[in-house]
């Protein structure tokens, strides 16, 4: 049997995202794309500050009853974000080594509709 997503969680997933987009790019950075994928995983915004590079995970949580969003991105998670941009950059004929690029996470806690927002910038 396999898991899926109902629609209404990947409708609120969506809006999600697009609030923490709205937020990254009211703080000056431009948005390059959304929900990359490759067979490592995805990364749910891909953006521009300047000239670096920002892989961003966003995660909601209604509470911190279970660790919160910030505990939900586990090492192995971070692993497949660091594979996938590595994929991202290859294929924007960049070299992963000499890139100026950072991975942030946006946090979001709290009710769907107005959660806090936290950004952590350089997140691993």
């Amino acid at each position: 049997m396999f898991w899926t997503k109902d629609k209404n969680t990947v409708a609120v997933g969506q809006s999600l995202e697009a609030l923490a987009e709205k937020y990254l790019i009211s703080q000056g950075l431009t948005s390059f794309t959304k929900n990359f994928h490759s067979r490592q995983g995805e990364i749910d915004l891909i953006m521009r500050e300047q000239n670096t590079w920002v892989f961003v995970e966003v995660k909601y949580r209604k509470s911190n009853q279970f660790g919160g969003p910030l505990a939900a991105v586990s090492a192995s998670k971070q692993q497949k974000i660091k594979q996938c941009a590595a994929f991202f950059l290859q294929q924007q004929q960049l070299n992963e080594y000499n890139t100026p690029c950072r991975f942030d996470v946006v946090a979001l806690l709290g009710q769907q509709h107005q959660p806090e927002i936290t950004w952590l910038k350089n997140a691993f």
